[in-house]
């Protein structure tokens, strides 16, 4: 089944948030007529091309370094699927903690066939599919899986005594907003591994409607918050923010190459590209925060400083 990725996020996200129910219901439908599953839609037993990236080049987490230069082609292309599988991996337990809260919030609702239930347990189909697909890419690429550090474990635990609120949705978009743009430029990028970009379509299309019902419920969460839960809301997730980019490429994965996994992660957190990374990657989202007032005190607004995220535009403002 082809389906224009534009197109269709366009369909399913432009019109921005808006009534829950009526999101849901339109969601649901999108759903319906945009199926796809990773076990039919991509040839896994097509043979891998060797001469292919794992991820567009500029990506990299080393990207424009010397440590990055002094490599091989062949060591750049063995990185690149590293950091690839260290992006998969963590995707999985990533999902694996938006499925729990989807389900949480599934056993507080009084009519199991409002529209907003029936969508959560579309969306936690969705994300079983994706962490089986991440899981047959990664054995495709003949690498190991690297296993979630022990406080991200923790911390997905403790989600379930987190109360529903703004925290929960903007943990969604974090989660699947941050590498959207990333995703959308790898599906164009012909030296990219067919199954990879493959795999980015059919993730790109299903997570679009995730992330509007996700925007939808955040704004709805924000209305509902007073102000000193909004506030504590407002730190959070700026933490959250600045801890994610500099975690999500597992440092293992520079042991591929034969790069200490500590002076890789120095390397790569002080690389000239890792601000022009971080905002493309993480603009659309931060945008959307700053729409929706969570980017606000003086404490918030270090904490996105910090992060070296903030679009150039958005940053521009705050210093006002």
């Amino acid at each position: 089944m082809s389906v224009d990725i534009d197109t269709a996020r366009h369909r399913v996200g432009s019109a921005g948030p808006g009534d829950p129910r009526t999101t849901a219901e339109r969601l649901l439908r999108s759903t319906a007529d945009n199926a796809l599953d990773g076990e039919l839609d991509i040839d896994w037993d097509a043979p891998l091309d060797p001469t292919k990236a794992w991820l567009t080049e500029c990506r990299g987490t080393l990207f424009g370094t010397k440590m990055w230069d002094s490599l091989t082609p062949e060591q750049q292309l063995t990185l690149g699927r590293a950091e690839a599988v260290a992006v998969l991996s963590y995707g999985i337990v990533a999902e694996m903690g938006l499925c729990n809260n989807l389900l949480r919030r599934v056993f507080h609702v009084e009519d199991f066939t409002e529209p907003q239930m029936l969508y959560s347990l579309t969306e936690v189909a969705e994300e079983t599919r994706h962490s089986t697909m991440f899981g047959r890419l990664i054995n495709k690429a003949e690498m190991p899986a690297w296993p979630a550090p022990a406080p991200l474990n923790w911390a997905l635990r403790l989600m379930g005594f987190v109360p529903h609120g703004p925290l929960i949705f903007a943990i969604t978009l974090i989660v699947e907003e941050m590498l959207d743009a990333v995703q959308r430029e790898a599906t164009r990028d012909e030296n990219v591994q067919p199954h990879v970009r493959q795999m980015m379509r059919i993730h790109i299309l299903e997570e679009a409607r995730h992330i509007t019902y996700a925007r939808t419920e955040l704004v709805r969460a924000i209305e509902n918050c007073g102000p000193i839960s909004l506030a504590i809301n407002r730190v959070l997730i700026g933490l959250l923010v600045l801890i994610v980019m500099p975690t999500l490429i597992d440092p293992r994965a520079y042991i591929s190459v034969g790069i200490s996994p500590t002076r890789g992660w120095l390397v790569a957190q002080r690389s000239p590209h890792y601000r022009e990374n971080a905002t493309f990657a993480c603009g659309p989202m931060l945008r959307f925060f700053g729409e929706a007032g969570l980017i606000r005190g003086r404490v918030t607004t270090l904490l996105y400083r910090a992060s070296r995220s903030l679009p150039e535009g958005l940053l521009a403002s705050l210093r006002r």
